[in-house]
């Protein structure tokens, strides 16, 4: 589940680059009562008093072997390890670019928010979604936003 721009960014600087409320609404909906699964960049970007993000399962993916979270926080150095340990429940992959990039292939479905704006300074991306093998299924707009949903 991302937010991405009309130029695949999803980041700048560890933030996101606009504050849609809509599209946290919809993060919010979704993810609720599920397991969410982020880079520790993602994890640090977050604000303090919404770490972990309440009412979910927050997996944390990092190759720093003595990683220190919260109790309640699981954390892996391998994406596909987190993914087959919570395989009977739904997982969303909520960033950052490196574990979009390592999860895309492994997806079912993709849940996006399309910004319709390009940010011109970024540097984070969400990797290109390849629509030889993803089709959209359904499409609600939303003012500046469109939330697509895309399945193999």
């Amino acid at each position: 589940m991302s937010a991405v721009s009309e130029n695949n960014c999803i980041g700048v600087s560890g933030d996101l680059p606009w504050n849609i409320p809509g599209d946290m609404k919809l993060f919010k909906k979704y993810t609720t009562g599920n397991v969410v699964i982020m880079g520790r960049k993602t994890w640090e970007s977050l604000p303090e008093k919404f770490r972990p993000l309440p009412n979910r399962k927050n997996i944390i993916i990092t190759r720093q072997p003595d990683y220190k979270a919260p109790e309640e926080v699981a954390v892996y150095s391998d994406i596909k390890k987190a993914i087959q340990a919570h395989k009977n429940e739904k997982v969303f992959i909520i960033g950052g670019g490196e574990i979009y990039k390592q999860s895309i292939d492994l997806a079912d479905t993709l849940y996006i928010t399309k910004v319709h704006r390009t940010i011109d300074v970024c540097d984070t991306f969400f990797p290109k979604i390849d629509e030889t093998k993803w089709k959209i299924t359904e499409e609600e707009k939303m003012g500046e936003i469109s939330f697509l949903t895309y399945e193999k």
